[in-house]
């Protein structure tokens, strides 16, 4: 059994953010579709920015990140910070404000999740 925190931190600017992204949530989905593993996905920083985008489904990605999307989680100072706050909580994506309103990488690493990010 593998755990997996996966960690979008790539804005929407660049082509290089897409490729970034689209790793990401390949990683994601190839750990949550093996029996025993488990995943956390976590969007932090400008990656925050993807789940205006991702939610809707016309977004080339959008069927991608579906198929991730129960593991996912948003940091919830992030996505104020970044201007999807808004966006984040209509969407429903479970928001993380674990350690001074961020996600705990701590918290991850102590639980023996191995960190990948992107």
């Amino acid at each position: 059994m593998t755990k997996v925190a996966v960690i979008i931190l790539a804005g929407t600017e660049s082509h290089a953010d897409t490729g970034r992204l689209v790793n990401g949530l390949e990683t994601a989905k190839e750990f949550a579709e093996t029996a025993g593993d488990e995943v956390e996905l976590i969007f932090d920083g400008a990656g925050t920015q993807w789940i205006p985008e991702l939610e809707d489904e016309d977004s080339d990605y959008h069927d991608l990140y579906q198929a991730v999307r129960d593991d996912t989680a948003v940091c919830e100072f992030c996505a104020g910070a970044f201007g999807v706050e808004d966006a984040v909580s209509d969407s429903g994506v479970v928001t993380l404000d674990d350690h001074d309103g961020h996600p705990s990488i701590r918290s991850l690493v102590a639980d023996d999740y191995e960190v990948i990010t992107f």
